[in-house]
């Protein structure tokens, strides 16, 4: 299969996954209508946020934790068009086979990069690794490492730091083992005892805290903790986004910042408890190509921040940025949702004019 059509193929599949500590990479699978990702990219929650080619941001929830063999299984979003994604056969792998590793690096929305398989059966704690010396990075864990008939024949897994392309991916039959093991369950909160392989549910607990066959503690993935809720400064401004309809949660990158998009608008809102500042920056369109047209435009930047109460316009390289700042010992709920509303109104107005009247070229998003 051409590797272009390998990539376009899985682009609806692939899902961004992000988690309060880290983001991973997903991948939905056809036949189990699951999301499949690594462990270690769900651990310590029960939900997480999830984004797609075909839809946009939303939480969703952990339904199969597996420790041992680092996979996790998610709920996928109704109604959602994902394409048709297969698993392939590790019988059939050799050394020197080409393969494609899918997934998000670094939080990078769709990138895919192509190897071949250094040693099929690498064993490490034992159990047997695909090593491959396709470029992963953080952000890869949990999507789809691919042959070149197009199907899944791993899930990457880890890299080793300081090495020169040295990936690692689970080998699909162990995925299928695991898909096997929970879908007779599908739908329930279950985990897999790293003992004894046992598939604990609610149904089968011992004491809701240990595995009823050998007796191992486990952890089933509803009893994780859940997005820690902020305090503070946070939670004002989480209220006023919320007041503003935005939703706080889905708006969160981390504890004390936050994008929203309101029209054609990326806006960020960020806190620094060192500095004492709230910012709120509406990413606008960038500086058109004429020179005069340039010239024109700075007076009039100038002109409007004379008139602006509390915002001001600016340029950052190319980006045209309009932007408020309060200092947090004089935030309060109506003062923030004041600027912050006055800010969502005038961001949309100023992108138009300035692309109307001086040129000024959209901002490009993927």
């Amino acid at each position: 299969m051409d590797v272009q059509a390998i990539i376009e193929k899985f682009r609806p599949a692939i899902i961004q996954i992000a988690a309060p500590e880290s983001n991973g990479t997903g991948f939905y699978l056809t036949e189990y209508n699951l999301i499949i990702t690594n462990f270690h990219v769900t651990e310590g929650v029960s939900e997480l946020i999830i984004k797609g080619k075909s839809f946009d941001k939303t939480f969703t929830k952990v339904w199969y934790t597996d420790k041992k063999h680092d996979l996790s299984f998610l709920k996928p979003p109704d109604n959602v068009e994902f394409g048709n994604v297969s698993l392939g056969n590790y019988e059939t792998l050799k050394d020197g086979d080409d393969v494609i590793a899918i997934g998000h690096p670094f939080g990078l929305s769709y990138s895919a990069t192509l190897g071949v398989i250094s040693k099929v059966d690498r064993i490490r704690n034992g159990l047997k690794y695909v090593q491959i010396d396709a470029a992963i990075n953080p952000g890869n864990s949990g999507g789809p490492l691919v042959n070149s008939l197009g199907d899944v024949i791993g899930v990457n897994s880890f890299i080793y730091k300081g090495g020169d392309n040295l990936g690692f991916a689970l080998p699909v039959m162990y995925l299928k083992e695991a898909l096997t093991l929970y879908m007779p369950v599908y739908g329930q909160v279950a985990t897999r005892c790293p003992a004894c392989d046992f598939l604990v549910t609610k149904a089968n607990i011992d004491l809701e805290r240990y595995c009823p066959n050998c007796g191992t503690e486990v952890i089933l993935p509803e009893t994780e903790s859940r997005f820690a809720e902020p305090g503070g400064i946070a939670k004002t401004i989480e209220d006023i986004l919320l007041s503003l309809n935005k939703n706080p949660r889905l708006a969160r990158i981390n504890t004390n910042e936050w994008e929203v998009q309101e029209g054609n608008e990326q806006i960020k809102i960020s806190y620094n408890p060192d500095n004492y500042f709230i910012a709120g920056d509406a990413f606008l369109c960038q500086l058109p190509h004429d020179p005069v047209k340039i010239k024109e435009l700075y007076r009039f930047l100038l002109d409007e921040n004379d008139k602006l109460n509390s915002l001001v316009l600016s340029c950052s390289e190319q980006d045209i940025v309009l932007s408020c700042m309060l200092y947090d010992l004089d935030l309060s709920f109506e003062k923030g949702k004041e600027q912050f509303e006055v800010l969502f109104k005038l961001a949309d107005k100023y992108d138009n004019l300035l692309k109307t009247q001086f040129g000024c070229i959209d901002r490009m998003r993927e």
